[in-house]
């Protein structure tokens, strides 16, 4: 029986099919937002002052449901930028998560790196990517060859995008290449969706020196940022403490405040 990752995927083959029959690459070069100056996010995250938090703006997930329906994306993630965020992570898979590429669109609106967070299995994702205005774009190990992550990557560095690659188990590092600016570990089995925060610290060693390391997934106090800065991540993605909440704004400037103090 197909796991969660698997019924995702086969979708989106259908789905970045049908986009491609609706939208043409010309018509994405020619988007307002394609010839901007991206940001990077490897940058953001290694400045002495930043939380190290990227934002993710989400309205539901296949394992927790509907968080906030009617969010509005410009809003909440203007109350990130100003609260703090290091970066903004967009959701823009509809079928599953409930986004669009207008979410991301009317998040481009702040001045800092904005990953589009997707499941990309094909370069025309990348062109679309860059036409909403994204800075950054997500690789999942889990659902790519070794040999496409390096394809994708270097064509993403080649329109100006920087590549975050998430990988889950140690049988993934072999996804790792030169082409990747950044390396996360999502501690959410992404077949099950069960969470286990430790799962970044048994991987962080073997990262190795040369890649940014960022935490996916399970943060849900700053006790967790603090343990996790010890194992030499410097990114903290964390959309579900805030999104879940009835005032994701609050909760997310409740949570810097707390970080700022030192406390969990």
């Amino acid at each position: 029986m197909a796991n969660i990752l698997d019924k995702i995927i086969q979708h989106k083959i259908r789905e970045v099919e049908q986009a491609k029959a609706s939208v043409s690459i010309r018509d994405l070069e020619q988007a307002p937002l394609f010839a901007r100056q991206t940001i990077s996010l490897r940058q953001a995250l290694s400045q002495p002052a930043s939380t190290g938090i990227i934002a993710e703006f989400k309205r539901r997930s296949p394992s927790k449901g509907l968080f906030q329906e009617n969010a509005d994306p410009s809003a909440i993630t203007k109350a990130y930028t100003a609260g703090g965020a290091a970066a903004l992570s967009v959701l823009t898979d509809s079928q599953f998560f409930g986004g669009s590429a207008d979410d991301l669109m009317q998040a481009r609106v702040n001045p800092i790196p904005i990953l589009r967070k997707d499941f990309i299995i094909d370069r025309y994702q990348l062109m679309e990517a860059k036409a909403m205005g994204a800075d950054v774009i997500l690789l999942i190990a889990a659902c790519l060859e070794p040999g496409q992550v390096r394809s994708l990557a270097a064509f993403a560095s080649g329109i100006g995008l920087e590549v975050l690659l998430e990988i889950h188990e140690e049988e993934e590092l072999g996804h790792i290449c030169e082409e990747i600016d950044l390396v996360g570990v999502n501690n959410r089995d992404l077949k099950t969706f069960t969470v286990d925060l430790d799962r970044s610290v048994l991987l962080s060693e073997k990262i190795g020196a040369g890649k940014l390391k960022i935490a996916e997934s399970g943060i849900s106090n700053t006790g967790d940022i603090h343990f996790l800065r010890q194992h030499g991540f410097q990114g903290f993605l964390i959309g579900e403490a805030f999104m879940k909440e009835a005032d994701p704004a609050f909760a997310f400037a409740n949570f810097v405040n707390q970080l700022k103090r030192g406390t969990a």
